[in-house]
């Protein structure tokens, strides 16, 4: 077996855990699921142009998500001077359950929620992303952002209580 084999193997056991992170922080900045999946992918092909150099192979997902971010974000710029900010859509809906109507009222509370998070400023929605929905602690988020826990921490709460605001009114429903 060459080095090269190794490599990667190595890199699509690292890139098959990390997938859906790479998508979620996309999403996070975006909004938008098909600029998210072109920009998770862009990512993956940069990733593996550049794994041979990773010195510290363990902190991959964290070498990930900031590639992730910083293409995210240059998307972003681009899609706002070009004028393309289309509403976001979310056809996953976690809630579902099967009946019609307890489905129906789930994807509008699903849809209350996901604008509520797509309007929050962006450091405090990727946070909630990668806490509420991809399920990391706050100290995997400080090494996967490359921020401290405590900036981490403050971002959470802040997030946490712009959108208590924004769904008191359907909370109180």
């Amino acid at each position: 077996m060459s080095a090269d084999a190794d490599l990667e193997r190595e890199f699509e056991a690292r890139l098959v855990e990390s997938s859906t992170l790479a998508f979620r922080v996309a999403y996070g900045v975006l909004g938008h699921r098909q600029d998210a999946e072109d920009v998770a992918q862009e990512a993956f092909t940069k990733a593996y142009r550049s794994f041979r150099q990773l010195r510290d192979r363990e902190r991959f997902r964290a070498w990930l998500v900031r590639i992730t971010w910083r293409m995210a974000i240059d998307r972003r710029r681009a899609n706002i001077r070009r004028g393309a900010h289309e509403a976001p859509v979310e056809d996953f809906d976690p809630l579902a359950d099967g009946n019609p109507e307890k489905d129906a009222a789930a994807q509008e509370r699903s849809a209350h929620l996901w604008r509520a998070i797509d309007a929050l400023p962006e450091k405090l929605r990727v946070v909630t992303v990668l806490a509420a929905i991809e399920g990391h602690d706050m100290m995997e988020i400080s090494t996967l952002l490359d921020v401290p826990a405590g900036t981490v921490k403050w971002r959470l709460f802040a997030a946490r209580k712009a959108l208590q605001e924004k769904l008191q009114w359907l909370i109180s429903r």
